[in-house]
């Protein structure tokens, strides 16, 4: 009985000593719970380090309402030698120094803005709906500024054509009127004016809007006459700008077409000198026949403005008359009726159809001003009967004769050596089509192309032999 009780003694001594334990290790910890529970709404924000931001040394963005940090602030931080917090401010006052060791000392929160500078203003709203406002209007100026230039040019080109146009032929009928119609220089010396027979017949066809002809014939020594006015593009205004740039003339051309049997060998030709050395590189009966011709002694001759081209100095003679001289190609006359002249040319062996041709080429004044061609256009009758007349010598027609001997084998051996060459080519592209025909084949049939190839040679080498029959 006593052992029993002894026992029970000593349980319940133990559990006694148990609870003890346990109340001295737990002691406090319901205070320092509700501590906790208290001050977890006000520090709950300071559990974890803010974001490193980085600012700008704009003036636009620093917070006159937040100060900068200074060493003070950052003191705050916890460190190995204080483990106590100092302010209830601090974001780490509950931290562990173990647990968190080799956090940064200094935190330091900067903003940066590089888009801004220190002396840029705000914008305002107003500003900024005006700034807004303003692109639409820029951009439906700039679309109109476009529209507006292409319907000026079209409207500038419409214009500029109706004019030229007008110009154009106002400028041809000037010519016409001068010199074409009743009583006038082609009226007098030719039978027939204009394309085609009848008096409603119009005088001037027109090609284009730049370009004119006109037409005459019935006159001795000669087929006709065709005359072409080839004027300034006034029409195009992209031309008529050019021309600006560059400068060029109203230009007409007569072409006389002689009868074979009435001209003699002549070639003779009159230009500027400029003019003369082109047309000495350019034609082709006067690079063959003829060259320039110096001064005859003892006699007038034309002004040094003016080459002479010619077979001979005999032909040279007879083609420049004093009246010619004393007319338009002297030196007092060239300056005030000469100043129009550009080329003439006389030659039985032009390139082209018709051999035999008298080409006289003048630069057209404008309208108002027709009389100052009128001599340079009497040039053209003139020369009609004058050479129709003339005859050459004994000794300037046999160098002529010989001359166009000379040229006319020529012409031949040309001719000849072009042909050859023509038959050359041939050959040689009809060879190499059989190459690539035979390139194609394969080798048997090669093979039997050869063999019979050489057959014919074979057969083609064996002499003929006649056999008769003996009775």
């Amino acid at each position: 009985m006593s052992r029993l009780f002894s026992i029970t003694l000593i349980f319940f001594y133990l559990s006694l000593h148990h609870h003890l334990l346990l109340a001295s290790q737990f002691e406090g910890f319901d205070a320092e719970h509700d501590d906790d529970i208290s001050d977890d709404s006000s520090n709950l924000h300071h559990s974890l380090p803010p974001p490193l931001l980085t600012q700008s040394h704009s003036s636009l963005l620093d917070l006159d309402s937040e100060p900068p940090l200074t060493d003070d602030s950052n003191s705050d931080l916890i460190s190995e030698s204080n483990p106590e917090p100092q302010s209830d401010s601090t974001p780490f006052e509950f931290w562990d120094e173990d647990e968190f060791e080799g956090l940064p000392v200094k935190i330091v929160e900067t903003l940066e803005s590089p888009l801004i500078t220190e002396n840029a203003t705000p914008v305002t709203t107003s500003e900024e709906e005006s700034q807004v406002n303003t692109i639409p209007v820029m951009k439906k100026k700039k679309s109109y500024m476009v529209e507006i230039a292409c319907i000026s040019f079209l409207i500038a080109l419409t214009i500029n054509y109706f004019i030229g146009k007008g110009e154009n032929e106002k400028l041809a009928l000037a010519w016409a009127a001068k010199f074409a119609t009743k009583n006038t220089i082609f009226h007098k010396n030719f039978s027939l004016l204009g394309v085609c027979e009848g008096g409603d017949s119009p005088l001037l066809l027109k090609e284009a809007l730049n370009v004119f002809k006109f037409y005459a014939s019935g006159r001795k020594y000669c087929h006709g006459l065709l005359a072409t006015m080839e004027l300034k593009s006034r029409h195009d205004l992209i031309s008529r700008v050019f021309n600006l740039v560059v400068p060029c003339k109203d230009e007409i051309t007569f072409e006389v077409y002689m009868n074979e049997e009435t001209m003699d060998h002549v070639v003779f030709a009159l230009a500027k000198k400029k003019v003369a050395k082109t047309m000495l590189k350019e034609v082709k009966d006067l690079q063959r026949f003829a060259g320039i011709v110096s001064p005859l002694g003892g006699r007038k001759w034309v002004s040094e403005e003016i080459a002479v081209i010619s077979e001979s100095k005999e032909v040279a003679g007879d083609m420049i008359t004093d009246a010619v001289l004393d007319q338009v190609f002297g030196d007092k006359a060239v300056e005030k009726y000469g100043k129009n002249f550009i080329s003439m040319h006389i030659s039985d062996q032009h390139p082209g159809k018709h051999k035999k041709m008298l080409i006289f080429k003048f630069s057209l004044p404008d309208a108002k001003h027709m009389d100052d061609i009128i001599r340079l256009v009497a040039l053209v009758p003139y020369y009609i009967d004058l050479v129709g007349r003339y005859r050459l010598g004994s000794q300037a027609r046999n160098k002529a004769e010989n001359g166009r001997q000379k040229a006319a084998e020529e012409a031949h051996k040309e001719l000849q050596n072009a042909r050859q060459e023509a038959l050359q080519k041939k050959k040689a592209e009809k060879r190499k089509m059989m190459e690539e025909a035979e390139a194609k084949l394969s080798a048997e049939v090669l093979r039997k192309k050869e063999a019979k190839e050489r057959a014919r040679q074979v057969k083609k080498a064996t002499p003929k032999v006649k056999m008769s029959r003996g009775h």
